[in-house]
Order: C-alpha cells, then structure tokens, then sequence
C-alpha cells in the first residue's frame, strides 16, 4: 500500500469533482475547490474519520469493497479504479468487483435525476445504484448478497419479487427475465457469472428451467407496465432504458406524462420515501 500516492490521488480527485457533478446541492460558497471530505464519505458510505485517515496518509488498508464504493463517489473511470486498486496495495479488481463498478456516464445522468425513479442496473439484474424515489418504489437493494443480488435470480426464488406487477403481468415479465438473461449469458459466455446464475436457477425452479428451454433472447430498450406500490396502489409508467455501449448496464428511467394520476403518485413517492404509512 502505497499511503503517500493514494492520499494525493484521493484528494486530487476530491477538489476536481464539484457538488453538481455527484447530484449535490451547490449549497454556500466554499472556501476550497471541490467536493468536503465529509460528502465523499457519505457518497461512499462510509465514516467521515475513515476517509479523513486515507487522506492524511493515516487510514488502515481499505478492502476491495471500500475501494470500490471510493472508485463510484468519486465517479472514476476504470483505469482510475484500477490505479486506485493498485496504490491501495490490492490486485487490479476482479471481475466481481469491475462488473459492478457503475459507468460514470450513466451515474452523471443519474445523478440529475431527482424527480422520478431512476436506477442502474448491471446486465443481469443486480442494482448497482437507485435514487431515491426509486428506493420508495422498489425497496432498497443494497442489502442481497450472492445470487440474490440479482432480479431475475430473486424474481424465480422469492414470490414477494414479483408483487410489484400485477398478477396478470408476471408471466410476460419472467418472460422478459429469461431472454435478458440469455442475452447476458450469449454476450458473457457459460463459465461467467451469467453461467453461474443459469445453472443456479436451473436447480431451483423448475419455470425457470423451461422457460430457458425457449430460448427466447431480448433486451427492451423502451417499456410501457403497470407497477404496484404497496400504499399508492397501481402506477402505470413508461420506462426508458440507456445502454452502455457493450451493453453490460442500464439506466432505467420510470416517468409518468404530467397532470396525471401516475404522475402525481410518482411525485408522491419522494414524499412518502421508504416509510410505510400507518392506518
């Protein structure tokens, strides 16, 4: 670990970004350049006294999950995230870690986001990143581990997945699951985490397994459905989806046309957040 050049890259890398280039308010004026300490490790998610250490050279050798939460607040592209890596003393990424590293193209949209539910999601249904009118609508992902991380894999193991459509819905979408899927699993090749997932939930669920006997193959890049929020009841949004150019994530848009009755529930959702209104 390589204390003097990853303290000088954080803080490099710190006073470049301004409060608007991660989705932050302006605020007041600042005495110094760039973003405070303190946002990056919020970003991050981590202790304002963790970062505060790497920078002054101090802090304990970050692990790869530490690292790459540092590599997405501070919107790095992937040599910088491979540099990071290596000063912090860790092998480049693996590939567990670069598949989920979200493309700064995608965050900076995001990041601009802040009316309507909007989210990132990798090729094979992991949230990489949500805002949070998309939390309020979907839950907050952050917390799955393993298979679970994916939605297609939660979407054929756990029945509460699919309450977010309606019942006359869910076959169309396990339907659209199965050929993104294959569609992950044609570009990823068998021995990839796409293979890992197939073969998983070929054991697991038998509607899995003949569905995948379709061989149907699909990405939807635009979506019309119907989506069931737990207090506001049915919402019916148009998604809109944009691609990285090798196809490996997304950035989901869910929008509703103004002065309609989706339209003010979508806005109610930022409102409400993740808490549950009490009868």
């Amino acid at each position: 670990m390589d204390r003097v050049e990853l303290a000088g890259f954080l803080r490099r890398r710190r006073e470049q970004l301004r409060p608007e280039d991660v989705g932050l308010p302006a605020g007041a004026r600042r005495r110094a350049p760039g973003l405070r300490r303190e946002e990056v490790a919020a970003l991050a998610a981590m202790s304002t006294d963790y970062y505060t250490r790497l920078e002054q050279q101090r802090g304990p050798q970050p692990s790869e999950q530490m690292l790459a939460a540092l590599a997405r607040a501070l919107r790095l592209t992937d040599a910088e995230r491979d540099y990071l890596f290596r000063v912090a003393g860790r092998n480049a990424p693996s590939p567990r870690v670069t598949a989920t590293h979200v493309a700064p193209a995608l965050q900076r949209v995001l990041d601009r986001l802040d009316d309507t539910p909007a989210l990132i999601l990798s090729n094979l249904g992991e949230v990489l990143v949500q805002n949070r009118f998309a939390e309020a609508l979907y839950g907050d992902s952050s917390h799955f581990t393993g298979h679970a991380r994916s939605g297609i894999y939660r979407w054929f193991t756990d029945p509460d997945e699919r309450l977010i459509y309606p019942a006359q819905d869910r076959d169309r979408q396990g339907r659209a699951q199965v050929a993104n899927l294959r569609a992950a699993y044609a570009s990823m090749g068998p021995r990839s985490r796409a293979g890992e997932l197939v073969r998983a939930l070929q054991k697991e669920s038998a509607e899995f397994a003949e569905l995948w006997e379709r061989h149907e193959v699909g990405k939807r890049f635009e979506d019309h459905k119907v989506l069931v929020h737990p207090q506001l009841g049915e919402i019916e949004v148009d998604c809109q989806a944009l691609f990285t150019e090798d196809q490996s994530q997304a950035l989901l848009v869910l929008t509703a046309p103004p002065r309609t009755e989706a339209f003010d529930k979508l806005q109610l959702l930022g409102v409400l957040g993740t808490e549950k209104f009490v009868s």
